[in-house]
């Protein structure tokens, strides 16, 4: 079984990567979240727990469904 850091080490990734494909820099795309910077730089190291209603934000601002923002997690 994945340990906790395990997964948010990977949706960190995830997030980066989605973020990237999409041509945000960290900081357009913590503004399009209504997050502050630093916050999204924590969940793409896989250092911050978010709360649920955070991933809504990160999903919703991807242009994704919560289901496809957690494939392959």
């Amino acid at each position: 079984m994945a340990t906790k850091a395990d997964i948010l080490v990977r949706f960190g990734k995830r997030v980066r990567e989605l973020r990237t494909e999409r041509g945000y820099s960290q900081e357009a795309f913590a503004d399009a979240c209504e997050l502050d910077r630093t916050y999204v730089g924590g969940i793409e190291r896989g250092e911050r727990n978010l709360a649920l209603r955070n991933i809504e934000r990160i999903a919703e601002t991807l242009g994704i469904s919560l289901a496809e923002l957690m494939e392959g997690l």
